[in-house]
């Protein structure tokens, strides 16, 4: 019907990113702010403000059962946070400065001349350990993403492919190109 059910207002700044609960009944939102919030959709009311990022939120999003969410910020920090209750979990994956300067991670200009990140770090989110380093793109890579069932890794990159990587084994499976440009966003 194109109706506006409920409009959202609490951040200090824009909104760069949301995600909804599997089922459908939470919406979650990331900021310039440094904080994220959790909406329940249903009554268009704030659930809870997430505070913990020392910068802005540029990416987040629900786990498969919806009872966790993931924030990765321009503080070059990752934090899982307990949906119930709105607390930063126990987990905090500060990535260290050794593996930033190697994969090369421009995640917020600095103005320091640095080269695009060409791979993919993998995380286990339970223990905070570095997994794995996901290769293979000539260029930048814009966007990845798990499949529902967590098996598979999807890239989209500046290069116009996009690659599908087994979460098992970390091997790229499928090469997908085709583009003319580069492939902003994959799901």
């Amino acid at each position: 019907t194109g109706k506006c059910y409920h409009t959202f207002r609490g951040h200090r700044a824009e909104i760069v990113c949301l995600s909804f609960n599997p089922q459908s009944t939470l919406l979650a939102t990331g900021s310039m702010d440094t904080t994220a919030k959790l909406w329940e959709l249903e009554k268009g009311e704030e659930v809870a403000t997430l505070n913990g990022h020392s910068a802005e939120i540029i990416v987040l999003s629900f786990n498969t059962t919806g009872d966790r969410i993931i924030t990765g910020s321009f503080d070059h920090t990752v934090a899982v946070w307990d949906v119930g209750t709105g607390s930063e979990q126990n987990l905090l994956i500060k990535m260290p400065t050794k593996i930033m300067q190697q994969v090369n991670m421009n995640l917020y200009n600095t103005g320091k001349s640095t080269l695009p990140c060409l791979c993919v770090q993998l995380w286990n989110a339970v223990t905070g350990t570095h997994v794995a380093t996901l290769a293979g793109h000539s260029q930048e890579v814009l966007d990845v993403c798990f499949d529902y069932a967590g098996q598979r890794i999807a890239t989209a990159s500046a290069d116009g492919s996009a690659r599908v990587y087994d979460a098992g084994t970390k091997q790229c499976i499928a090469k997908l190109e085709g583009h003319e440009d580069e492939i902003s966003k994959v799901r």
